[in-house]
């Protein structure tokens, strides 16, 4: 078998069991619409390509998935590399996002943390420090039980043994999460912004006498 083989016959192992968190994903999107959309925000991390993964999830709600909207506030917590490394070298690479949480997150705000082996410990620190401060916690991991999964509210857990296939499955996870977030923001869509009048091309000059000259550019 090649590697290309070996490699689809694990995703399509995981894609049965990945099609069960849809429900999980709608209610998430709702919740997250709700959230953002009365000032809240989400607060994301990960380490290595986990960390890539919740950057690239960031971007598609501060910018947009599809259909344009207002900007959405999100933050990649690892993306931060000054507060990043200062803490890790002021109080160790356990608190790198534990400590960024207890400044911006809010109550009900919402912390999503990704990881594929469920055990990372700036990841549980940084769950234990939002649900300290009244945060959602939800996470992406592998399979579960794992210690991620049991220090957050709720988690997605993709179950399959390869750590690709389950940054893979997050990455489409995301993206879900993102269609949702947008459908429940339907009503919300900015519209196309108004014309604001006739454009004018050159230059106009204002004569002492107040008449106007237009001047070609």
């Amino acid at each position: 078998m090649s590697l290309l083989d070996a490699h689809l016959a694990h995703l399509t192992a995981a894609l049965p069991p990945f099609r069960r968190c849809e429900p999980l994903l709608a209610r998430w999107g709702a919740v997250l619409a709700r959230r953002l959309t009365d000032g809240g925000r989400l607060l994301v991390a990960g380490n290595g390509g986990s960390a890539a993964e919740a950057q690239h999830l960031t971007a598609e709600l501060v910018g947009k998935l599809r259909d344009d909207r207002q900007p959405l506030s999100a933050i990649a917590l690892h993306a931060e590399t000054s507060a990043l490394t200062a803490i890790g070298n002021d109080y160790g690479y356990e608190e790198v996002f534990a400590r960024q949480v207890r400044a911006h997150g809010r109550p009900d705000d919402v912390l999503l943390l990704l990881s594929t082996s469920g055990g990372s410990g700036n990841l549980l620190t940084a769950a234990r420090a939002g649900r300290e401060a009244g945060l959602r916690c939800w996470a992406f991991t592998g399979p579960a039980p794992n210690p991620l999964a049991e220090a957050c509210h709720e988690v997605l857990a993709v179950d399959s043994p390869d750590s690709q296939v389950v940054q893979e499955l997050h990455l489409v996870s995301s993206h879900l999460l993102c269609e949702y977030v947008e459908q429940a923001m339907a009503g919300q869509l900015t519209p196309a912004a108004p014309a604001a009048g006739p454009v004018r091309a050159g230059v106009e000059v204002v004569l002492d006498g107040g008449a106007v000259r237009p001047v070609q550019a």
